[in-house]
């Protein structure tokens, strides 16, 4: 079975840019998308064999998810349940007869971090939804979770210290997350890998020189690591600032 996540910030914009073709050519199981930047009824997406499900935020043109799957779930839902944190369209869930699927964007700390503390308090909601989940059956969860986990997860760790989505509590809220019974699958496969990185600014050319970052993820609850099969971060497309990122797992 073959998983792709992408952070497309605004799905309109990649549309312009072959989203459509690139869907197509990876023919995953299940695609996951982050940062729609839609209402619904802004677009209408010709994907044959697939179910569209989709959770947009009450804010226009900002944040959104979407999972398009060609097994139909027995059931969906949007959210964690928690009116605070469910109002911005960041998280869905499909459930099926042996596994969640999880597709989420999590909150990014911001300028200045003035979202840290929100973002912390997140990260623990998140924490207690998933394993809420893992107590029922397994769980795979996939998105841009807005952290590069490591120094090898990040191009320039000293200079980007402080910075949203690499400060020490971002990754330490990381490290309980797995440590709570999850593993990110592409270091499972990939411990060592250097310069791997699903992530660009759009400034200073980093995308050119590889001054990226990875924080586009796939995590599977541990009772699966023995159906793990392989895990891919596709730079080669384009589209976004975002690559696609991919997971291989017999299920």
């Amino acid at each position: 079975m073959k998983l792709i996540s992408w952070n497309v910030n605004g799905l309109r914009a990649a549309v312009k840019h072959d989203f459509v073709s690139t869907f197509n050519n990876l023919n995953a199981d299940f695609f996951c998308i982050q940062e729609t930047k839609l209402q619904a009824g802004q677009i209408k997406l010709d994907l044959p064999g697939y179910h569209q499900f989709w959770n947009y935020a009450q804010k226009k043109g900002y944040s959104g998810t979407a999972i398009f799957a060609k097994q139909e779930p027995l059931n969906v839902t949007y959210g964690m349940d928690i009116e605070d944190y469910d109002t911005e369209g960041r998280i869905i869930t499909l459930e099926y007869a042996n596994f969640y699927l999880v597709t989420c964007y999590t909150p990014n700390s911001g300028q200045q971090l003035k979202r840290l503390d929100f973002r912390g308090l997140w990260d623990d909601a998140f924490k207690g939804y998933l394993n809420s989940l893992a107590a029922n059956k397994s769980v795979l969860v996939c998105g841009d979770l807005n952290v590069a986990h490591e120094t090898i997860d990040i191009k320039n760790p000293q200079s980007n210290h402080h910075s949203a989505g690499f400060t020490d509590q971002e990754r330490q809220q990381f490290t309980k997350l797995l440590t709570s019974g999850f593993t990110d699958t592409f270091r499972h496969f990939y411990p060592e890998e250097t310069g791997r990185y699903s992530w660009w600014s759009y400034r200073f050319s980093a995308r050119d020189r590889n001054a990226g970052w990875r924080i586009d993820y796939f995590l599977s609850s541990n009772d699966l690591i023995d159906q793990l099969q392989d895990a891919q971060i596709h730079s080669e497309i384009f589209g976004s600032d975002h690559c696609p990122v991919e997971l291989d797992v017999d299920l």
